[in-house]
């Protein structure tokens, strides 16, 4: 059967265009269930359970759920349960899923993949009795809501019918709605009909846990009095945006105190600043708000007190905000309030819950473990068993009368501290694509046994007869990179960076292209990699493992002695590494003079001009900076820390960065030339002078001048500053420099200008990424539009889309930003699990002067750390111990004893478990010491045992150990 579709579309001129589209309707639609007799059976086989066993008491007996739209994008946490089955989705409400949520839809399609879970698709669109053409009048939303109810009274009608001479029982069908109006029609028709949450409230007893999983975003509060100010309506954000009344950004909560945030505002160069809770108005990090500006006369500056909502349940009372210190008006900074949310940023949070203080309540208070988001309200029967375990929660709404969010319990992750639990949260707080790969992208992994062939020489350069070789770290088996080196007839010298043709397995628009580009890169923790591509390809056929056969992608210069390129090729090639090297091998083979073999040669060669490519780059201007990274040794069974030490850097690792440096620099400047509005590159921004403040102060106080205002300048002046009596002072100058540095970011070279390129640390005017495509999702796309440059392969529409790759560089930058964090605090966890039940003492050096803490750095772990030296309002910590602060001299006196920046010290290691969600390494004063302050130098402290420190302990000195800080 034919019917016709007609919309009217008005052009960009203003005329009005008649569409007509054919819509085919069909009567022989299988309805996808075993109890049918009437239907043709489809292809994939029968979904749908005869007699399915009902959940609920609400409906006792047996049925199949047929979900609107709203079921769906509310409640997935509920449909995603095993119990949950035998559901019929129309493609009506798929369709509007898709349109309304991409997260969602994305869920649901994994839910239909799964057969055990029998969730059946039926296509009412293109069904003769099910489909309904839009009425004069009636909005989109009202015509799918009829088109859900005659899809429901059909299946009703039809199953009835559908039974065969033989009367038997037959499954009924049960409509969840969570829309009243769509709920009242229904049952006017005759058909069963409740919202999901009435429906789970009445589930059996085995099922009564899934009620926590409902969302409560319908809730109504008992409290009639509104705690907060009411939020504005879209209609009157956009006219104050349009009026420039109103402005618009992204809300980033304060990490250190809970009533302080910023918005980020497009053209405006500083934050605006936002304190106070009636002014954050339910702000929650991430949101995109919109917010008024104060008077300048209620200007605030932010605050220097610490500040956590440490109360168990207060229930919907909202206490007085306590009073921010007034500050100087220069100090004061550009002040806001919330007026009205133009987007919610929320996801699942990680944490744990609160007990409550009511015997047998189901109301408890959720903790989540990152400190910026705010505690949230959910309704849990299973409180007994949860409490000793971190959980995840959804937020589902946050009503003007409560003090916190209300949500919903999703899934348990295990106990409390175990490091799988908190190697899981580690993931999931940075938003870490970390599931199994799906079998759509396994599917497209080439066949085993994989061996070249001829057809595979004929389109590539043979260098499997040159000397290469890889050098990585200890244990690396995804081996992106390998070089050689070799003289020339005519005396120059030919290098080769040879890297994995990844773009070789990954072909564009895949499944394995498209899951790659979402995860966007590799991710490292201590004792786990997450891989970007599947392990066949990572740790294996892309891999550049010694004595095997593999494609790669070479970038092969001639250069001279003094490393000036004469010439630069690139091509796709088959190498055979002829072994792949640690750093410290490659170090040993280069200094035994004895060693002449082809390996020995090619790498003394390649150290010799690494050491030229290094100075030239320090003399344009690129930095030498430092951070404190540290590499554990791990149990191989337990893979538990049982040893830590600061990372040592060789000649070799320097080596190889030479050159990698280069390929990326030659790279880039060849695909911008031939791509120049579409080539995907890398810069890094020079910081604001002010940035530079904390580290120009810190050197002043030790007599050297830090000159900023080049890159060359500052390179200089770090050069300079050296103190013979403290071989640590200038890598923590160098440390300092670190933190004062932007974030590097792709780009697309058509969306900047050309002095934009620049890369500031490095001193290069562009660059991209090239050496890594094994770990990073950039790289394979400068390895497209590299091989287009050189004719090794095609261009295809999305390679050279600007918008497209524009959107791709967010997440790019997104996924790196958030690995690096998780990267830090997997090295935090194992941190926390090798102090547990020990305690050490170590040299320290002082990094920063506070005004009431000295911030100390331990150089053999690369810890950073804070001994509080007063109270928060400047009291004395311990009885008779008072410590002076002099702000212009910057330092701390007690009696005798001055601390200044850079200052050695001796601190002692120790592990505060107090708080189970938050462990913190505590730092106490050992030397000098200081009489009822410092505490006692051990015998053998690294063999000593300590209890983990409970509230009311006297600690002279505690701190949380702080993340690496590298930008």
């Amino acid at each position: 059967m034919l019917t016709n579709k007609v919309f009217m579309k008005k052009t960009k001129r203003g005329n009005i265009l008649k569409i007509v589209r054919e819509h085919y309707l069909r009567d022989d639609i299988w309805c996808g269930s075993e109890a049918c007799r009437k239907c043709t059976q489809g292809e994939n086989g029968i979904l749908l359970d005869e007699l399915p066993e009902p959940v609920s008491e609400l409906f006792p007996f047996s049925h199949y759920l047929l979900l609107d739209t709203n079921v769906i994008l509310y409640q997935m946490d509920l449909l995603e349960e095993s119990a949950v089955r035998n559901v019929i989705i129309l493609n009506t409400v798929l369709d509007e899923v898709k349109h309304r949520s991409a997260l969602v839809y994305k869920r649901l399609r994994a839910v239909l993949a799964s057969p055990g879970k029998k969730f059946y698709t039926f296509v009412n669109e293109h069904h003769k009795d099910t489909y309904a053409e839009r009425m004069p009048g009636e909005s989109a939303n009202d015509r799918n809501d009829r088109m859900i109810r005659n899809a429901a009274l059909w299946y009703e009608q039809h199953l009835n019918s559908a039974q065969g001479k033989k009367a038997k029982p037959r499954p009924r069908i049960v409509l969840l709605s969570d829309d009243a109006d769509n709920r009242s029609k229904a049952v006017q028709l005759g058909l069963n009909a409740c919202s999901a949450s009435e429906y789970m409230k009445a589930a059996k007893q085995e099922y009564a846990h899934l009620v926590d999983k409902i969302s409560q975003r319908d809730a109504v509060g008992e409290s009639k009095d509104p705690l907060f100010p009411s939020h504005l309506t879209a209609t009157q954000i956009h006219q104050g945006i349009k009026n420039a009344t109103l402005m618009q950004g992204a809300f980033l909560a304060s990490r250190e105190n809970f009533l302080e945030g910023y918005v980020r505002v497009e053209g405006v160069e500083k934050p605006v600043l936002i304190q106070g809770r009636l002014n954050l108005n339910r702000a929650v990090d991430g949101d995109v708000v919109a917010i008024e500006m104060l008077p300048e006369r209620e200007w605030k500056a932010p605050s220097d007190v610490v500040l956590v909502d440490e109360q168990n349940d207060p229930g919907d009372m909202i206490e007085p905000d306590p009073t921010f210190n007034e500050k100087a008006q220069a100090e004061r900074e550009p002040t806001g309030r919330v007026v009205g949310i133009i987007k919610r940023k929320w996801r699942q949070y990680c944490g744990i819950l609160l007990p409550s203080h009511i015997p047998g309540s189901t109301r408890h208070i959720f903790v989540p473990a990152e400190r910026k988001i705010p505690r949230i309200r959910i309704e849990t029967r299973q409180a007994a068993t949860l409490l000793s375990q971190r959980i995840i929660v959804a937020i589902d709404q946050w009503p003007r009368h409560s003090r916190y969010p209300q949500g919903h319990f999703v899934r348990a992750l295990g106990p409390i501290g175990s490091k799988e639990t908190e190697n899981e949260v580690i993931l999931l707080e940075h938003d870490v694509p970390h599931a199994r790969f799906s079998e759509d992208v396994l599917a497209c992994l080439p066949q085993l046994p994989w061996v070249i062939t001829e057809e595979d020489l004929k389109s590539r350069v043979d260098l499997r007869a040159l000397t290469i070789c890889s050098v990585d770290p200890p244990g690396c088996t995804d081996i992106d990179d390998a070089l050689h080196a070799r003289r020339l007839p005519n005396g120059n010298i030919e290098v080769g960076v040879h890297i994995a043709d990844v773009s070789h397995f990954i072909r564009p628009g895949n499944a394995m292209d498209r899951e790659a580009a979402s995860r966007a890169t590799t991710v490292y923790l201590v004792d786990n990699r997450i891989d970007m591509v599947p392990e066949l390809l990572s740790s294996n056929l892309c891999s550049l493992r010694g004595g095997e056969e593999r494609f790669a992608f070479s970038c092969v210069w001639e250069l001279d002695d003094e490393a000036k390129i004469k010439h630069v090729k690139f091509h796709k090639s088959v190498i055979k590494s002829k072994s792949a090297l640690t750093y410290e091998q490659a170090q040993l083979i280069i200094d035994d003079a004895k060693q002449q073999n082809d390996v020995a040669i090619s790498l003394r060669l390649l150290n010799k001009l690494a050491k030229v490519l290094k100075q030239r780059r320090t003399d344009n201007g690129a930095l030498v900076l430092a951070s404190p990274e540290i590499r554990f040794q791990v149990d191989s069974e337990t893979h538990d820390p049982i040893d830590v030490k600061a990372k040592q850097m060789l000649e070799t690792n320097s080596m190889v960065e030479e050159f990698m440096l280069l390929a990326n620099v030659s790279v880039a400047e060849k695909i911008e030339q031939e791509f120049p509005e579409c080539a995907m590159l890398r810069r890094h921004p020079c910081p604001p002078q002010n940035n530079y403040e904390p580290l120009i102060k810190a050197a002043k106080h030790q007599g050297f001048d830090i000159i900023t205002t080049s890159g060359k300048q500052l390179a200089t002046s770090l050069d300079e500053a050296v103190k013979p009596e403290n071989p640590y002072f200038n890598t923590m100058l160098r440390i300092l420099a670190t933190r004062c540095m932007m974030q590097a970011v792709y780009f697309i070279s058509g969306t900047l200008q050309r002095d934009e390129f620049f890369h500031y640390g490095l001193a290069a005017p562009i660059y991209t990424h090239f050496t890594s495509p094994i770990r990073r999702y950039a790289d394979i796309i400068v390895h497209r539009l590299l091989a287009a440059c050189v004719g090794a392969d095609s261009t295809y529409p999305e390679l050279l889309d600007k918008r497209l790759n524009s959107n791709l560089c967010n997440n790019l930058n997104y996924r790196n930003r958030m690995a690096q964090y998780a990267g830090r605090a997997s090295v935090a966890l194992h941190t926390h699990l090798f102090f547990r039940n020990r305690s050490e003492d170590e040299q320290a050096y002082i990094l920063f002067i506070r005004k009431n803490a000295l911030q100390v750095l331990v150089p053999k772990y690369g810890f950073e750390g804070t001994i509080y030296v007063t109270g928060r309002n400047n009291e004395e910590i311990k009885t008779g111990v008072r410590f002076v602060y002099d702000e212009e001299e910057q330092t701390q006196r007690c009696g005798d004893v001055v601390f200044r920046a850079f200052d050695p010290v001796t601190v002692r290691l120790s592990l505060d478990s107090t708080n189970v969600q938050h462990e913190k390494l505590v730092f106490e004063l050992v030397e000098p010491y200081i009489e009822g302050f410092s505490v006692p130098r051990t015998a053998s402290s690294g063999d000593t045992e300590v209890q983990p420190k409970r509230k009311g302990d006297p600690t002279p000195a505690k701190s949380k150990k702080k993340s690496k800080n590298v930008k």
